[in-house]
């Protein structure tokens, strides 16, 4: 189907649809857009569109056949837009892909857009790609994991127990993030859910399911609870999130920390034991004085005795000088 944008104007056409298996399906969009570009197929007419997954592993899962993927060639582009396509196809924006097609037919057609700071479909692209790099060292910074007994466990206590952790991510991650756990946390078994998907290591395969709810997720074990005990018990007010800690550390994942929902109680007691510190009488310190050398014991001299000797009186004897027989 060739087109230009004049033909397209006068005599518009139905828009192409074509369908991603998955909501980050890099290779499938990459081989469907190398056969729109081949077909010239203008970025107007076309329509991006996604699917769920069923199957139990994507990862080794062959990729879906697309109506306009053909074995086109490969396009020329620079490395900087290859890495831009990587994270900015897991941002949660429905126009993503269509932002990103439509890059790559400029990027074709206007070999100097890449020289073009000032872009506004560059500068779009890039801001959802700083977006999902952000969010990415959010999840490998914040997510906290609490063990669960489940069956497994009970039936062979020599594996360990199930590290749950639930995260609510703004873009789709849970593909890249799991296989960045599994290879931090490769020892021990894991599963991170969320509202669109679920990812599990089972000590050596990573397996994917749907998503789950806050609540149908498992309550954590008493170690939790022991060590929200003690963080209450060591809390200071000075780890109130300050200014620079606020910027490293957004609202969202902030929220769903387990002390969260005990730094208001825990910073009101605090300013009220610091005024009753305050308000005690100061203790006084005793000081510590160095007590002085003792000086070094001289033997007496028996009465008598000169006082000083000369230097033939210190000369040994003739007989001292006499070697020893044995």
């Amino acid at each position: 189907m060739m087109s230009d944008p004049l033909t397209n104007d006068l005599f518009p056409q139905a828009l192409l649809t074509v369908t991603l298996r998955g909501p980050g399906d890099l290779e499938g969009f990459r081989r469907a857009a190398r056969g729109l570009l081949a077909q010239q197929i203008l970025p107007a007419q076309v329509s991006w569109q996604c699917t769920g997954l069923s199957v139990q592993d994507p990862l080794t899962a062959p990729p879906e056949s697309h109506p306009a993927a053909s074995d086109a060639p490969a396009v020329q582009v620079p490395p900087e837009f290859v890495a831009l396509c990587e994270s900015a196809i897991l941002h949660a924006d429905p126009r993503r892909f269509g932002l990103l097609y439509r890059l790559l037919w400029r990027l074709v057609h206007e070999p100097g857009l890449r020289h073009d700071p000032l872009d506004a479909d560059l500068a779009e692209a890039q801001h959802m790609a700083q977006a999902v790099r952000d969010e990415m060292h959010t999840m490998k910074a914040f997510v906290r994991f609490h063990s669960v007994q489940d069956e497994s466990f009970r039936n062979h206590p020599e594996g360990g127990p199930l590290h749950v952790a639930w995260v609510e991510p703004e873009h789709h991650l849970i593909e890249v993030m799991a296989a960045f756990f599994a290879r931090r946390f490769a020892q021990m078994r894991w599963a991170i859910l969320t509202p669109e998907r679920s990812a599990q290591w089972d000590g050596a395969r990573l397996h994917f399911g749907p998503g789950v709810r806050e609540a149908d997720t498992p309550l954590p074990d008493a170690g939790e609870k022991h060590w929200l005990a003690c963080y209450e018990r060591t809390f200071e007010p000075a780890r109130l999130p300050g200014r620079s800690l606020q910027k490293s550390m957004p609202r969202r994942p902030r929220r769903k920390l387990p002390e969260a929902v005990r730094l208001h109680p825990l910073a009101s007691t605090a300013h009220q034991r610091n005024h009753h510190l305050a308000a005690q009488p100061a203790t006084r310190m005793a000081r510590r004085v160095p007590q002085p050398r003792a000086a070094l014991a001289v033997p007496a001299q028996p009465q008598g005795a000169p006082a000083q000797l000369s230097l033939d009186e210190l000369a040994p004897s003739p007989d001292a000088l006499q070697p020893l027989l044995i």
